[in-house]
């Protein structure tokens, strides 16, 4: 072999290992990009109490948004949403369930629906959505709402139109997470459109006192988070995009695996950016308050779920008989009225005219405290129980100088 010769072999072989360093170069940085999350792999072949995927087209999962405490080595899931990314429709759609539901939980009776997670993590909170509603859920995605903040900062904050009733309690929940956290927080001055920064956002999400719609009011205000970040992210650039995912990435939890995920991704995005819709279950007049102080909701089960499936596969939203995308559809929100608070069919039995033990009246994972004749709900809130049931919320400075006096 000439001189010459040689040089080209190994002008060749060295461009190709210098295109293939940089391929892999490249591939490792998009792993680490798109697939740099906390994998869990614990439900590869959990039974999971999954039915048949009717669609294949279709893919359901569980989204579960938590609320861990510091030094808290379990939680309830604060936010629970079953997750539709229709590739047919363009669409994904998230359908809320109420965690106060009253459910049967696999192995352990019946209980709150946020309980399940609480006692086997998110395969049994699948297990249980899947049992209860009939779903064919087999992965999740988790989020700490801690992150949240981060997340809503690194997009430079989020609109929000907050209502002139949520200005005293999202600042009431703004000084309470400032307590917790050593720090000092910026409160929200006003109503109206605003942008609202991490802290704020997340705040906005978790507030449900107050005379604010209970968990149905918070229900309606994470749904508008989500659709607030959903249209901030379809106006980013690739870069903006890709510098987010950086950030977002490490915070998120799930089953589902680098192979699984990309064409899941892939045939979400495959005809543009997927339009975003939400609901939820129950829908209004179809629930009521059930327990000793009225802790968990009461629904028909199977009615629920013929909801959620006509939604996820016939693309009718809950309450209507027409295909969302016909003109004589209700909206996204169909059978669901957040103007006022959710009310249910009355006549569900209740206990009454005996005498109450006022420990009896806290709500699970509650407490009451005789010396000052106050309440602490399962979020850590202080509370005073009406005469006629209703709660008076104190931030915990205030609670602190009550058990002083």
């Amino acid at each position: 072999m000439s001189i010459k010769r040689l040089q080209r072999v190994l002008t060749r072989m060295l461009t190709v290992l210098v295109v293939l360093s940089v391929l892999f170069c490249f591939g490792l940085y998009a792993y680490r990009v798109f697939f740099g999350y906390n994998y869990d792999s614990s439900l590869f072949e959990r039974d999971l109490a999954a039915g048949i995927q009717v669609d294949e087209n279709i893919t359901n999962l569980a989204l579960f948004g938590l609320d861990a405490r510091a030094g808290e080595t379990q939680s309830h899931s604060d936010c629970m949403m079953i997750v539709t990314i229709d590739n047919t429709r363009g669409k994904i759609k998230l359908i809320s369930l109420m965690r106060d539901s009253l459910v049967s939980i696999p192995g352990y009776g019946e209980d709150k629906l946020n309980a399940a997670y609480f006692l086997g993590g998110p395969s049994l909170a699948i297990e249980t959505i899947n049992q209860n509603f009939g779903t064919d859920i087999r992965d999740y995605i988790a989020v700490g709402f801690e992150q949240l903040a981060e997340i809503v900062d690194a997009l430079g904050g989020v609109e929000i139109d907050v209502q002139a009733y949520e200005v005293d309690e999202l600042n009431r929940v703004i000084r309470d997470y400032g307590i917790e956290q050593g720090k000092t927080f910026a409160g929200v001055e006003r109503a109206g459109l605003q942008r609202l920064d991490g802290t704020q956002a997340l705040c906005y999400g978790r507030i449900r006192k107050g005379n604010t719609g209970d968990d149905w009011g918070r229900v309606e205000r994470q749904g508008i988070v989500l659709n607030a970040l959903f249209t901030s992210v379809q106006k980013m650039s690739a870069s903006r995009l890709i510098g987010l995912m950086n950030k977002l990435m490490p915070h998120v939890t799930t089953s589902l695996s680098p192979a699984a995920l990309a064409p899941l991704i892939a045939g979400a995005v495959r005809g543009g950016m997927p339009a975003l819709e939400r609901t939820r279950v129950p829908l209004d007049d179809e629930w009521d308050y059930y327990g000793a102080s009225g802790e968990y909701i009461l629904y028909d089960l199977d009615t629920a779920a013929d909801h959620i499936h006509q939604y996820i596969y016939s693309d009718l939203y809950p309450g209507d008989t027409v295909p969302a995308d016909t003109p004589a559809a209700d909206g996204p929100l169909g059978g669901v009225d957040f103007d006022e608070e959710p009310t249910g069919p009355a006549g569900l039995d209740e206990d009454g005219g005996a005498a109450v033990d006022p420990a009896s009246l806290a709500e699970e994972g509650g407490s009451y405290d005789p010396a000052t004749g106050d309440y602490r709900d399962s979020d850590g809130d202080y509370y005073r129980l009406n005469p006629d049931g209703s709660r008076t919320y104190y931030d915990q400075q205030t609670y602190r100088a009550r058990l002083a006096g």
